[in-house]
């Protein structure tokens, strides 16, 4: 489970740095070059740092429900694998490879950033109500939690998805910066350490 964290720090550490050139960037030069991109990509890699965590925690978490060293859950149990699955394990049933792999390949097309999405990818190995305990972590409620995260994937998607056109003002992007991206990475950063507290 370590290692889903320390991926995630190493990930978050990356856009850190490409937030850091924008800022050294933006001393170097005047306004009249725009580092407003190098910002939109901080952020879609921020978001993609918190998703590839849940990716790979959960994928460990479930893996640990397996083996017995964490609590089953009733989305544990309810998870499909295919009969390809089914002849491996029963070939060996000392081995979970077959377990890791039919987990990536169902995972493997889905997106973990929504707070919906998560709770339902961390309910697969963890019966924490996770919005309420991760708020908790925080210092915050889960509805404030959860609109914050929304509104940084929502961002993040207009830029992946619309190059953050903004339709009310053809021709123009939607306005980013510095404080913008890096509050951003905080959060993310405090909600993906109070996920692999209490999940």
């Amino acid at each position: 489970m370590q290692t889903a964290l320390d991926h995630f720090e190493e990930n978050l550490s990356r856009a850190r740095a490409l937030a850091g050139l924008a800022h050294s960037l933006s001393e170097l030069t005047t306004e009249a070059i725009d580092l407003t991109d190098i910002l939109r990509a901080t952020l879609v890699l921020s978001v993609s740092a918190l998703d590839q965590f849940v990716h790979d925690f959960v994928r460990l978490g479930m893996l640990e429900v397996h083996q017995g060293t964490r609590p089953t859950t009733d989305a544990h149990l309810s998870f499909k694998v295919t009969l390809g699955s089914v002849q491996t394990a029963l070939a060996d049933t000392g081995r979970d490879d077959w377990l890791d792999e039919a987990i990536r390949d169902t995972h493997g097309w889905a997106s973990f950033q929504h707070p919906e999405k998560i709770a339902a990818a961390v309910r697969l190995m963890s019966s924490a109500q996770l919005w309420d305990e991760v708020a908790s972590q925080l210092g915050s409620t889960s509805l404030a939690v959860k609109t914050q995260l929304s509104a940084i994937v929502d961002r993040r998607n207009k830029i992946a998805h619309e190059a953050d056109a903004d339709p009310t003002n053809p021709g123009h992007r939607w306005p980013i910066d510095e404080i913008l991206v890096g509050d951003a990475l905080g959060f993310l950063d405090s909600v993906g350490h109070a996920i692999f507290a209490v999940a």
